[in-house]
């Protein structure tokens, strides 16, 4: 299986968190920031994860532009998973989470979802991660490598 990691980071949580999933699917997951990504990298990729920091609600502007560069001829044979960063805190709740949003609008594109979006929390807008985050993002990421 070929597999890849595509990941925007506002203060390095969410790089810390697709850094572990990757730990966690073992060696060859690539490991990219959506500017990095081209067309000719794609080709031939089993599952695509996709994670975000939760800005309002949404993914980050880059996240949103790499999905949406992602042809419907790729996306179609695509499985995926999706991530994000978020506070726990019942404000944001209101808005939503970017992980929700990022498997809809993949899915949306014909791509089929491996495993439901995760969440990992941060302390603070800026963070650091929850005690025992990185564990269960390695945890994650090893139950996505599964067959």
């Amino acid at each position: 299986m070929k597999a890849m990691i595509v990941y925007d980071s506002t203060h390095g949580n969410t790089e810390k968190i697709a850094e572990a999933i990757a730990g966690g699917m073992g060696r060859g997951t690539k490991v990219r920031k959506p500017s990095a990504v081209g067309a000719e990298e794609m080709r031939g990729v089993d599952l695509l994860v996709v994670g975000s920091p939760t800005l309002g609600g949404r993914p980050s502007k880059a996240i949103q532009e790499f999905m949406d560069s992602i042809p419907k001829a790729v996306a179609g044979k695509l499985s995926i998973a999706a991530f994000d960063t978020r506070m726990s805190m019942k404000f944001a709740k209101i808005f939503g989470y970017a992980a929700a949003r990022i498997a809809a609008r993949l899915q949306d594109n014909g791509s089929t979802l491996k495993s439901p979006p995760q969440g990992f929390i941060v302390t603070g807008r800026a963070g650091p991660l929850a005690e025992g985050e990185l564990e269960r993002a390695t945890a994650w990421g090893r139950g996505l490598s599964a067959p």
